[in-house]
Parts: structure tokens; C-alpha cells; sequence
């Protein structure tokens, strides 16, 4: 049987002719900001389609999509059958055959039926074929819980891609990294998982350029400098930990917040930077507590800067159940007291 015929970078090439840049920015949310990516990767690279549930029509369950499919068409934005595996399954084959399928799965709770294609085949084609055949592919789903939302839609799955070979893992936190990292996903040469905090979809405005621009994959940014405890946290949890870091400003503990941006890989040199000069952490996360990245970061810290710390990595998470309904997810969440309870543990050691 002969080889399948490859789908060359070189012969599939973006478009020369770029959308109309602007200098200006405009303040968007968190939807228009990924929107705003998607839309000028579209028409960079005519090798982007969009696919998934009610992506198209609808715009998507949060309209993230909304006007894609009317300026691109059914072909390059498309309403698939409600079927996970199938809208993964595809986006793979396209991807290996040269084009950039970013596959929208609608919440966080519906992307188990998703693990056999993203473990068996997408993190492991470039090995399995000795680099032979790479996945350009972007997994979209919304992250983490607080919007009263029925069950097998509030989880924080992060955990279980992050620990899979092959698979890149991005959340992030304003609508100016959102915009940057979508882009950076699309345009990468491996299978990245991009998460969306739901809560902070609307609620969170900033400054976004209108020109096209990358924020890198893989590298972490101080949000507040501070000196005396590191507080290290992504997706939403940024910003509830920024309301901490500013609560107890007010008591003179100058809390230093790290937003990791990328899950995986981890940018442990700005973590191990950090922790080094406040000699203190605290890790803030949505998910259960056991075998988290949580987990995985607190163990990174004791071993590498052992030395550094004044008091052992203290961590504030969800607890080891499933996510309760909406009556009681506020007591599920870490909150700013939490957050502030955890802070004084460390500094109290």
C-alpha cells in the first residue's frame, strides 16, 4: 500500500494579503478578544477553520464564534453533530493533512469523551511517526465554575491534559493574553488545549491592540510585584488572587502574584525566580486538591528551591468531590478569604 500523500507546510502557505492592521486598541472582554484572534488567523491563514457545536449559526454556546461563519462561510466554519469525539477525531485527520482545525468543545465537563483521541493519537503522532506527521490543532473550552451552571459544566479539567505527553495546555486570565496565546495556539505546530475561564467571559475588560500580536506559549508574567510571599495562580483564580494580594496591601504584606498564562509546559524559571526572593508560596487554584498541578507545582518548588523557602508551599484549592450545584459552589471555590487565610498560614510559620 503506498503512503498517504502529506500535506507540506510548504504547500499550503497563508495568505500574502494580511486584514488592515490598526495601532489603535479598544477595550474588550475576554469573548471579543479570542473572537478578534480567530477572526484575524482566519483571514491570515485560509488553512484556519472553526468547528464544533453551534459554532457557526449560533456563534457558539457564549458566541465566541458569532460572525464567523457569515464572513467565512459553512466550509471554513462548521456546525458539526453533537458528538466529542467526532468534532476531536476529525480536527486530527484535518490537521495532519495540512490544515489548523480549532474544535470547540462547549464546557469544560464534556471533554472526557474527548481523552482517547487527544491521549492515543494527537499527543502521540509526532512520536509514533518519528516527526513524520505533527497536529496543528486548538482544543477551545471554557474553564472552571461560579456561573450557576447545571451539572458537567463548571469543572477544571486541566490536570488530566497537562499530565498528557504531547499536549500543550493554555488558560488565560485578560482579554489582552487571550487574543495573543489563541493566536500563538493556532499558529503552533503541536495539539494545544485552550481554556477559557467562563467567569470572567463578560466581567473583565482591558486594553486589546487591533494589530495583530502573539503572547509566547510557555512563558509565565509577575501581574503584581510584591516582596514577602508569591502567589502563584491561573485563569480566573488571577484575579481573585490579585483582590487578595490587594486586601492585604492594606496591612503592608506585599504579596507578589505570578499568572502561569500556559499550564504546559510550566514556566518554572519565573515560579522558582519568584519564590526565591519572597522565600514564600501559595498556589491558588479551582480544581480538587489531590494530584493537581497544584500538586505538581508545590512539589517543583521543594525540590528545586528547597533551600530558598521560609515556610512550606501552602495551597488553596476546590475540594476532592464532585463540583456541587450552584447553592453551594461558593463554598466549593477558593474565595479571597481563603486565599487571605492561606497567605497568613505561610507568613504565621
Amino acid at each position: 500500500m503506498k503512503d498517504p500523500v502529506l500535506v507540506k507546510e510548504s504547500a499550503v502557505h497563508p495568505k500574502k494579503t494580511s486584514p488592515v492592521e490598526s495601532s489603535s486598541t479598544k477595550d474588550l472582554n475576554l469573548v471579543q478578544a479570542v473572537n478578534l484572534g480567530l477572526r484575524q488567523e482566519m483571514q491570515r491563514d485560509d488553512r484556519v477553520i472553526v468547528l464544533g457545536e453551534d459554532v457557526g449559526v449560533n456563534g457558539g454556546v457564549f458566541r465566541v464564534t458569532e460572525g464567523l461563519q457569515k464572513e467565512f462561510g459553512e466550509s471554513r466554519v462548521v456546525d458539526t453533530p453533537l458528538a466529542e469525539l467526532g468534532i476531536v477525531g476529525a480536527s486530527i485527520g484535518l490537521a495532519m493533512y495540512g490544515l489548523r482545525p480549532v474544535a470547540e468543545i462547549q464546557f469544560d465537563g464534556f471533554l472526557p469523551p474527548i481523552f482517547d483521541q487527544i491521549i492515543s493519537h494527537a499527543g502521540r503522532m509526532r512520536s509514533r511517526s518519528l516527526g513524520r506527521f505533527t497536529v496543528p490543532m486548538v482544543v477551545r473550552s471554557p474553564h472552571g465554575g461560579l456561573v450557576h451552571a447545571p451539572e458537567h459544566h463548571s469543572e477544571s479539567p486541566e490536570a488530566y491534559f497537562a499530565h498528557t505527553p504531547g499536549i500543550k495546555v493554555v488558560i488565560p486570565s485578560n482579554p489582552y493574553d487571550a487574543k495573543g496565546l489563541i493566536v500563538s495556539a493556532i499558529r503552533d505546530p503541536d495539539p494545544v488545549i485552550f481554556f477559557e475561564p467562563k467567569r470572567i467571559y463578560r466581567s473583565v475588560k482591558a486594553p486589546v491592540p487591533q494589530r495583530e500580536y502573539t503572547v509566547p506559549i510557555g512563558q509565565a508574567q509577575v501581574v503584581r510585584p510584591g516582596k514577602e510571599v508569591t502567589l502563584i495562580a491561573w485563569g480566573a483564580m488571577v484575579h481573585t488572587c490579585l483582590q487578595a494580594a490587594a486586601y492585604l496591601s492594606e496591612e503592608h504584606v506585599e504579596v507578589e502574584v505570578v499568572d502561569l498564562r500556559t499550564l504546559a509546559p510550566l514556566d518554572l524559571e519565573t515560579i522558582l525566580e519568584s519564590v526565591s526572593r519572597t522565600g514564600r508560596a501559595v498556589i491558588a487554584q479551582e480544581a480538587p486538591r489531590t494530584c493537581s498541578l497544584g500538586s505538581e507545582i508545590s512539589a517543583l518548588i521543594h525540590e528545586r528551591a528547597l533551600l530558598k523557602l521560609q515556610a512550606p508551599v501552602v495551597r488553596v484549592t476546590g475540594y476532592d468531590v464532585p463540583t456541587p450545584l450552584y447553592k453551594l459552589e461558593k463554598y466549593y471555590f477558593p474565595d479571597v478569604d481563603r486565599v487571605v487565610r492561606g497567605i497568613r498560614e505561610t507568613l504565621k510559620f
